[in-house]
């Protein structure tokens, strides 16, 4: 079987500035040739318990190329393996943004987790930005859809036999966020 190789754009130049808080500390990278983000460490320790959130600092601040954004987004093991994402994912760094760099991590498991000072806590992922204008008009096209939104489409897959739920109960490994009551840090 042949593999089709297509060639990735052309890399741009993102200045980056190391803050005192983030002396010693990695500066974003790839982890493998395939990564598509680019691993961020954390420039403080810290502990997140569950149903809280914190903005933890990097320590470093960006010049991003006009034209350009950084979208931040979690790790796949921590959600996993702790219930550790990122709010507002995915999180937007805008090209005249000069500030420290903070990802905000939210602990929606069943565990306080606690982040050491060099943990690999989110991922960056520089992406081009399409601006738009908006042209008001007085009614919009028609489409098959129509205004239905919010699971209107379904959720089996076409060609799919639906199935008559055996019980609207939810299993007891299925965990739910409905329960969840978020705490500021520090209450």
């Amino acid at each position: 079987m042949n593999s089709m190789r297509v060639s990735p754009a052309s890399p741009i130049d993102i200045r980056i500035q190391r803050l005192p808080n983030g002396g010693g500390l990695p500066l974003p990278a790839y982890a493998s040739d395939g990564a598509a983000g680019m691993d961020v460490v954390a420039a403080e320790s810290l502990t997140i318990r569950p149903g809280t959130r914190h903005a933890v600092a990097t320590g470093f601040a960006m010049a991003i190329p006009a034209g350009y954004e950084v979208q931040v987004r979690p790790r796949s093991g921590l959600a996993l393996k702790h219930g550790i994402t990122c709010l507002n994912t995915p999180g937007t760094i805008d090209s005249d943004y000069r500030g420290e760099v903070k990802v905000i991590l939210a602990n929606l498991g069943d565990e306080s987790f606690e982040i050491r000072r060099g943990d690999r806590i989110a991922q960056l992922v520089p992406a081009p930005v399409q601006r738009a204008a908006f042209a008001e008009v007085e009614s919009l096209d028609e489409t098959a859809r129509g205004a239905g939104g919010f699971g209107s489409t379904g959720v089996a897959s076409e060609g799919a036999e639906e199935e008559e739920p055996v019980d609207d109960n939810i299993p007891d490994n299925v965990g739910s966020l409905s329960g969840i009551q978020m705490r500021r840090p520090g209450e």
